[in-house]
């Protein structure tokens, strides 16, 4: 046997560095299609829409494939979503296990579902750690927004709410796509994901899933307006979810998306207010100076990595369990609600970063809700501290924590409430 050089041991180490982030990005998006997940396998519910492949919807310089599931009856001028899938996964996987077709039935807006294979990436990973692949104008980046632009004409899609949420490698894609197409998309939720622009090449990967890279606020912030230098436009409401025991994207990731979310929308990094929900989930909300949620946080108490998934039939139930798509609490729904799919919230025209609330001109009737302290926390409108019940977003005093005390409560953003006892 012949002596390697030195020269030669360190390539080799170099080379073993990549085929481990490599490793790190597979392990990050689950093994959900080595699991068996096709495209025929039953949808977590009865879906009244289609499900199938676009193709021709562009140059397509990213080489990516378009699926889409289009509810039956979607009206001209409806939201859209795209949702991103994780390394060694399908679109088929994350329309049969995230959740979106029950939502996209119900509240009636389109989903488009990108997908890359291994001829782009031998994990089939979205590349958010390329600047040539996920910056304005690369070419996954590229191909992914012109599928947008084909579904907006062929559906007649509100251009100004739509959004993108993604898993792992998929939630890294979508930060890189809220930063560089703030003019796209209206908001964005980041799923077991990394910040805008965290890695600029494939060996930096595994450092940004695992590592706290001490940026501050504004030095994350600059990543994001460095996306798109020049713009002056809304930005996008963002919505992050973490597990606090993923040890493939550490939670530090959602801490870094909490600071550079907040930085560019110029507010604090501490919460307006903080809620406990099912699934031993907190959110932590920060409202921007109008009072609306601008960044939403959402730790999972001892979740692993994926994405998280309620099956059931209940109307904040969603999803299939499997590997990676983990039993804690639906996040689609939560998310859909954030964006404001479900009617509470709407969108001014002509402000693509502006979800407006339902008393907002031009964003609906204002909504209230007449229950008790117990009723509304269970509903998610209030929450609790020290044993009194406290509105959630205005954090006004209701009184205790029973099912003795009533109040009214008037929806006036999304998840912003006051108290409306004299009349809505």
């Amino acid at each position: 046997m012949h002596r390697r050089s030195p020269r030669v041991l360190r390539r080799l180490t170099r080379r073993l560095a990549s085929s481990a982030a490599f490793a790190l990005l597979a392990a990050a998006s689950g093994m959900a299609g080595v699991a068996g997940l096709a495209a025929t396998a039953a949808p977590a519910h009865a879906d009244s829409g289609t499900y199938q492949q676009v193709t021709g919807f562009g140059s397509n310089p990213g080489n990516l494939q378009m699926y889409e599931y289009v509810p039956a009856g979607l009206p001209s001028g409806a939201p859209l979503v795209v949702a991103l899938h994780g390394c060694t996964q399908s679109a088929d996987d994350y329309y049969n296990n995230s959740g979106w077709p029950k939502y996209a039935d119900l509240w009636k807006f389109a989903v488009v579902f990108p997908q890359t294979t291994t001829s782009n990436n031998i994990q089939k990973c979205f590349q958010w750690f390329d600047p040539a692949k996920d910056a304005r104008g690369g070419t996954e980046a590229a191909s992914i927004v012109q599928m947008v632009s084909n579904a907006e004409q062929r559906h007649g899609s509100d251009p100004h709410r739509v959004f993108v949420t993604g898993l792992s490698a998929g939630g890294g894609m979508t930060a890189d796509l809220l930063a560089a197409y703030p003019d796209v998309f209206a908001g964005g939720a980041v799923d077991s994901g990394l910040p805008a622009q965290c890695a600029t090449s494939l060996v930096a990967a595994s450092g940004c899933q695992m590592n706290n890279q001490n940026l501050t606020p504004a030095q994350w912030g600059d990543k994001v307006r460095n996306s798109y230098p020049g713009y002056t436009g809304p930005w996008p409401r963002v919505a992050v979810w973490q597990g606090t025991s993923d040890y493939t994207v550490y939670p530090v990731n959602a801490t870094e998306l909490r600071d550079q979310w907040t930085n560019v929308w110029g507010i604090s990094q501490t919460p307006s207010s903080t809620q406990s929900l099912p699934g031993g989930t907190t959110q932590s909300v920060y409202n921007d100076a109008n009072g609306k949620p601008a960044v939403e946080v959402y730790s999972i108490s001892g979740m692993g990595h994926g994405l998280a998934v309620d099956p059931g039939t209940g109307a904040d139930q969603c999803g299939s369990t499997g590997a990676y798509f983990l039993d804690t609490i639906c996040s689609t729904s939560y998310t859909a609600k954030f964006w404001g799919l479900d009617g509470s919230t709407g969108t001014d025209p002509g402000d693509p970063g502006d979800p407006g609330g339902p008393g907002d001109p031009g964003g609906g009737t204002p909504q209230c809700f007449t229950a008790t302290n117990y009723a509304q926390v269970v509903a998610g409108r209030a929450h609790t501290s020290g044993g009194y019940t406290y509105a959630n977003g205005s954090n006004q005093n209701m009184g205790l924590y029973n099912v003795f005390v009533t109040h009214t409560l008037k929806e006036t953003s999304a998840n912003y409430y006051v108290i409306a006892d004299s009349g809505c």
